[in-house]
């Protein structure tokens, strides 16, 4: 399957992807119509509930159609409040029916907005594959999306406390992620063990969500600790670097549902 990414060279790609995000809009708005007008034909109390439950649902996935819109605009755009925005329509559509519990820890990530899309969709795609595939068994499903930055180096974390029958499938089962991920000049990797599943995204800041995640950091720090950093650059870089130092285990993260150092699987993407 292809993934449908806007080209900045090519500026008729973004106006047929509005025009498809258009036509998917109406024709999710023509259901609520029809399903809403035999509503109101309907006979019988259940069947009444039974069609106004699927209006909602509609109405939840039209929510979460929108939600997956590439953010408009040449400003940088905070992921995680995308991603936080997305993770609340997908509870309506999906999740809090299938009785699973959806959390996330996120941190302040400015990023251009077609790479804010490309990480929501990757983020979309994984929530929706565990909680399709996962086996909680008698546990209470929950999934938590974890999204950080050590550096230059922004990871996303999904996982989930289920388990997996066909580990070895695991890469396979997302080529849209796989492609998407690509985009971003990152790569996947796999973790699991006997009750959690986790999927990390890994990839590096462009130049100019650099500047932008550094004068962020610079802020923070000035406004944390402004008599022992002052406002020398080259004391904050100091600074800065300490506290983010260059990635070279990415893969140690904390979870809070797992230990690290588990078995894990991975796929490097080139």
């Amino acid at each position: 399957m292809t993934v449908l990414s806007p080209d900045p060279h090519r500026p008729q790609d973004c106006v047929l992807l509005r025009e498809l995000r258009h036509r998917v809009d109406q024709g999710i708005a023509s259901a609520i119509d029809l399903v809403s007008a035999a509503v109101v034909r309907a006979e019988g109390v259940e069947a009444k509930a039974a069609l106004s439950d699927v209006v909602e649902l509609l109405h939840a996935h039209a929510a979460l159609h929108r939600a997956l819109a590439m953010p408009q605009g040449g400003a940088l755009h905070d992921a995680a409040t995308y991603i936080r925005k997305l993770g609340r329509a997908m509870r309506q559509s999906l999740l809090d029916r299938m009785g699973i519990r959806l959390t996330f820890a996120t941190e302040p990530l400015p990023l251009q907005s077609e790479r804010c899309w490309r990480l929501g969709l990757i983020v979309h795609d994984l929530i929706v594959s565990a909680a399709k595939h996962a086996y909680f068994d008698a546990r209470a499903g929950e999934i938590k999306v974890k999204l950080t930055r050590i550096g230059a180096v922004v990871n996303c974390v999904v996982l989930d406390n289920g388990s997996r029958l066909a580990r070895a499938d695991m890469g396979r089962e997302r080529p849209i992620s796989c492609d998407l991920a690509r985009g971003l000049g990152g790569r996947i990797e796999h973790g699991f063990a006997a009750e959690f599943t986790s999927v990390v995204l890994s990839f590096y800041l462009s130049e100019r969500e650099r500047q932008a995640n550094w004068s962020m950091a610079t802020r923070r720090m000035r406004s944390q600790r402004p008599s022992a950093i002052g406002a020398d650059p080259k004391v904050l870089r100091a600074h800065w670097a300490i506290c983010c130092p260059p990635l070279t285990a990415w893969t140690r993260y904390e979870t809070g549902l797992f230990k690290p150092h588990q078995n894990r699987s991975s796929r490097a993407l080139a």
